[in-house]
């Protein structure tokens, strides 16, 4: 005959089986969202995270619907912990410039990885020289303490420096903008940063 404790135990045991089915229809809700690389790491992140990325996810491919459709076949989309990166293929410079600024706009986004390729290079004059000016750029705010450099990202098409990212401050946005502007190859600076404290979706 068992006895209560017994009893109790079993009980716990079946719940505790239960809760992790649960837990695992959570994992393939967030698969179902499309972001099936940062549902594969929820045991070493956390639920609590995976969601969070999944609806960065979710609104980022939105604001591509609504801003530019054909970003949202042409671009492909993952997030892991904050962290998005981008890829595929779009016809223009403008279009991987947008798709940045979009990304940085959602909250919760860390960082902005950007790796699509442009198919048509009619409209890129001097990749040489833009290169050049973005790994500078790059290596301006690495090398100053007062920015945090992984929360920009950097763009330059034709000499025309796109800077966005989230700054903590003003100040720290002005200091970025300033770095841009000393550039040997940079004609003009168009600034999408975003500060710390404004509403983002």
């Amino acid at each position: 005959m068992n006895n209560p404790s017994q009893n109790d135990s079993r009980f716990f045991f079946v719940l505790l089986l239960l809760a992790s089915f649960a837990l695992s229809g959570c994992a393939s809700a967030v698969i179902g969202v499309g972001s099936a690389a940062v549902a594969a790491s929820t045991t070493e992140k956390g639920i609590s995270t995976s969601v969070s990325d999944g609806m960065i996810f979710t609104k980022l491919h939105d604001k591509f619907i609504h801003t530019d459709i054909n970003l949202s076949t042409a671009v492909d989309v993952t997030v892991n912990d904050g962290a998005v990166l981008l890829t595929g293929k779009v016809k223009s410079p403008e279009e991987k410039v947008l798709s940045t600024k979009l990304a940085w706009e959602i909250k919760g986004v860390r960082e902005v990885v950007n790796e699509i390729q442009v198919t048509d290079k009619s409209s890129i004059k001097d990749v040489a020289k833009d290169l050049a000016a973005s790994a500078q750029l790059r290596g301006k705010l690495i090398a100053d303490n007062d920015i945090s450099s992984l929360n920009f990202s950097i763009d330059v098409v034709n000499g025309t420096v796109y800077l966005s990212g989230v700054a903590t401050d003003s100040n720290e946005m002005n200091r970025v903008v300033t770095h841009a502007q000393e550039l040997r190859f940079a004609q003009q600076v168009v600034n999408y940063i975003i500060i710390e404290t404004d509403k983002r979706d």
